[in-house]
């Protein structure tokens, strides 16, 4: 099944008045089953408005927006999905296990089965040891890592992620975006992911979307075919082709 299909998008914010700005113009774009695509392009261009609008946080102006063959609105209902943001936004009063016990509370889920969950997740991301700490007792990085298993707590067949590594130091960055990888490869899960750094969605995705400025459109998409991710493709020809293709792309 298709994970994400967006079909004629427009969206205006503020329509009618004085101040109205046309974030996206005529949007097209599907992500398959299991596939890994990143937007990225110019700030401003709309990149985190479309993941806005996969996510039914905000609704189109015009199009259709689908997840997993459903209205998004009924997708999200139904979380289809799970999502993280640029700042981890764990609740700092919650233990790490209760922050990602969390969206398995909102749906009732008994309470042993949402410590197993979290255990789980948590393991999986490897903090398998933290889940009584705090999240002032985490780095930076530890808090990523803990989103990550909060949105992936509910078996989501799609991950949203809006620049997740972005305020982080490159080393722990490249670390966790391979982490990210082992992490939707053991639960085949599709992503969407914004980023502002070309090495950064050269490395992660299958496909690489590339927009133009306001109002943003799809101007190019680029296939990534790199095999197995791992450090040495960070040096290989092939990696640094893409890059150089994803930037021409965005000069373009």
């Amino acid at each position: 099944m298709t994970a994400v299909s967006i079909a004629g998008v427009t969206k205006v914010f503020n329509e009618g008045r004085p101040d109205e700005v046309t974030a996206l113009s005529d949007v097209d774009l599907t992500v398959e089953s299991g596939q890994f695509v990143s937007l990225i392009g110019p700030s401003g261009c709309g990149k985190s408005t479309l993941l806005r609008l996969i996510a039914d946080l905000i609704a189109p102006t015009l199009g259709d927006v689908r997840v997993a063959g459903k209205p998004a609105d009924q997708a999200r209902r139904d979380q289809e999905y799970g999502i993280a943001f640029q700042q981890a936004g764990l609740f700092e009063w919650r233990t790490v296990r209760r922050n990602v016990e969390l969206p398995l509370e909102l749906r009732k889920i008994p309470r042993q089965q949402r410590r197993t969950r979290a255990e789980e997740m948590l393991a999986l991301v490897g903090l398998g040891d933290f889940g009584g700490h705090y999240p002032a007792q985490l780095s930076g990085g530890m808090q990523q890592r803990v989103a990550i298993a909060r949105a992936l707590a509910v078996h989501p067949n799609l991950l949203l992620m809006d620049e997740p590594f972005g305020a982080l130091d490159e080393m722990t960055r490249e670390r966790l975006q391979a982490e990210l990888l082992q992490i939707c490869s053991k639960m085949h899960t599709s992503t969407v992911f914004v980023t502002h750094s070309i090495s950064e969605a050269v490395f992660l995705s299958d496909k690489v979307v590339v927009m133009s400025a306001r109002p943003g459109r799809i101007t190019t998409t680029i296939d990534i075919e790199l095999g197995e991710r791992n450090e040495a493709v960070r040096q290989s020809t092939a990696y640094f082709d893409h890059v150089t293709a994803v930037r021409k792309a965005l000069r373009s």
